[in-house]
C-alpha cells in the first residue's frame, strides 16, 4: 500500500471545504511575493524573514522567533527543544501532535505523548494535575504540557484565555515546560477579541501558521526566549528546515498579517451560515461552531462519513471524513457566502438520493 498522494486535478468549479490549507495566494499576496527583498536566511541576511520574525515575536510577546516551512515542524522542534528521549508530553486526546503528525514525537524526539481527557479539545488544571507522574526511575518523566488554540478536532473550539493560563500555570508549578500549538491562533484572537500575546502568555514556546486561514502558501513562525530559539535553530538545521532566499515565502506571510487577519470573521460567519442550513436537514447532527470549523455527524442518514464525502464531491463539494460518521467542513478566504448556499444544496441532493435508494 502506498501512502503517497495520488496526483489528481481539482475538478473545475469544486467548492473545496476540505481544509483552510486549500487556500490559494491572492493576487495581492502574489505581488508581494514577487517583489520581496531576499538574502541568505541562514546568515541572518534575509530582510523579509527578519521582519516577519520580529513581528511575530512581538505579536506573541516573546523575545525571538524563527521562520519554518510548516506548523508540524514548529511542533516537532518544540518537542525536541523541551524534551529528552524517554520524556512524556501531555496534551488533549485528539491534539494534533498525537493524531496528525505521523508519529513524529516518537520517531524524532523519542517522547511519549499521553492523552488527557478533554471536552471539545479542552482540559482543566485538575486534568493536568492528575496526569503528572510522581518522580520515579520506573516511569517516564512528565516534561511538557501542550495545548492547541483553537482545538481543531474539538470543533475549532476557542480556549478561554483564563483557562489556558490556569493549565499553563499548573504545569509550571510542577516544573513542566509549556508549548502552544497556534495553528489557528489568529482565529481565536478574532473570535475572542483577546490579543495573541495574552493567549501565548503562559507558554514557553508558541507559534502561528500562515497556511490556513491566513492564506499563505508556505510558512509558520515559532516564538520563545532567545535561548530556546537559539537551540531550535540547531534542530531546524538538522531537520532540513533552513531556507536560502526564503523571503519570497515570508513575504506572503507578512501580507497575510496586514490583510487577512480581520477578515477571518467572514470565515466564522460562513461557518455559522453552513451550520444553520445543515441543522435543518434530516439525519444530520451538527456541532456548534466557534470559529471556521464545522463538524457534523451523518449516522442518522445511514451513511458513513467516507461515503457521504464521496457522494458530496460528485455534487461538486469537498469535505473531509474525520471518523466513521463525523464530517468536517472548513471555511476560508477562497469560499463565499454563495458557496455556502451551493454546498447546502449539494448536501440536500445527496440526502435525497439516499432516501430514494432506501
Amino acid at each position: 500500500m502506498s501512502y503517497a498522494p495520488k496526483p489528481e486535478a481539482i475538478p473545475p468549479g469544486l467548492i473545496n471545504l476540505y481544509s483552510d490549507t486549500q487556500t490559494k495566494p491572492t493576487p495581492g499576496m502574489r505581488e508581494a511575493i514577487a517583489r520581496a527583498e531576499v538574502g541568505d536566511e541562514q546568515r541572518g541576511e534575509d530582510p523579509t524573514i527578519n521582519t516577519l520574525c520580529a513581528r511575530v515575536a512581538d505579536l506573541l510577546g516573546k523575545e525571538a522567533a524563527m521562520f519554518l516551512p510548516s506548523g508540524t515542524m514548529c511542533n516537532e522542534i518544540a518537542l525536541l527543544v523541551h524534551c529528552r528521549p524517554g520524556d512524556e508530553v501531555i496534551g488533549a486526546s485528539d491534539c494534533h501532535i498525537l493524531v496528525a503528525e505521523g508519529g513524529a514525537p516518537a520517531a524524532l524526539a523519542s517522547v511519549l505523548v499521553t492523552p488527557l481527557r478533554s471536552v471539545r479539545g479542552l482540559f482543566t488544571p485538575a486534568d493536568v494535575e492528575a496526569a503528572i507522574r510522581p518522580p520515579s526511575r520506573y516511569a517516564p518523566r512528565t516534561r511538557l504540557l501542550a495545548a492547541e488554540q483553537t482545538a481543531n478536532m474539538g470543533g475549532g473550539t476557542v480556549w478561554p484565555v483564563a483557562q489556558l493560563n490556569e493549565v499553563a500555570d499548573t504545569a509550571k508549578r510542577h516544573g513542566l515546560a509549556t508549548h502552544l500549538d497556534g495553528a489557528r491562533l489568529m482565529n481565536a484572537v478574532v473570535a475572542s477579541g483577546v490579543p495573541a500575546a495574552e493567549h501565548a502568555k503562559g507558554f514557553d514556546t508558541a507559534w502561528i501558521d500562515f497556511t490556513k486561514g491566513l492564506g499563505a502558501p508556505v510558512g509558520a513562525v515559532l516564538a520563545g526566549s532567545l535561548a530556546l530559539i537559539g537551540e531550535a535553530w540547531r534542530w531546524k538545521q538538522r531537520l532540513g528546515g533552513a531556507f536560502r532566499q526564503g523571503g519570497i515565502c515570508a513575504a506572503g506571510c507578512l501580507y497575510a498579517l496586514d490583510h487577512h487577519v480581520e477578515r477571518l470573521a467572514e470565515d466564522h460567519a460562513h461557518a455559522r451560515l453552513l451550520v444553520a442550513g445543515l441543522a435543518q436537514l434530516p439525519g444530520i447532527a451538527v456541532e456548534t461552531p466557534e470559529t471556521n470549523l464545522v463538524f457534523f455527524d451523518v449516522s442518522g442518514t445511514g451513511m458513513t462519513a467516507e461515503a457521504f464525502c464521496v457522494a458530496l464531491e460528485a455534487e461538486g463539494v469537498r469535505m473531509g471524513a474525520m471518523g466513521r460518521t463525523r464530517v468536517r467542513a472548513c471555511t476560508h478566504l477562497d469560499v463565499t457566502e454563495r458557496d455556502m448556499r451551493t454546498a447546502l444544496g449539494a448536501v440536500e441532493r445527496v440526502l435525497a438520493a439516499v432516501r430514494r435508494a432506501a
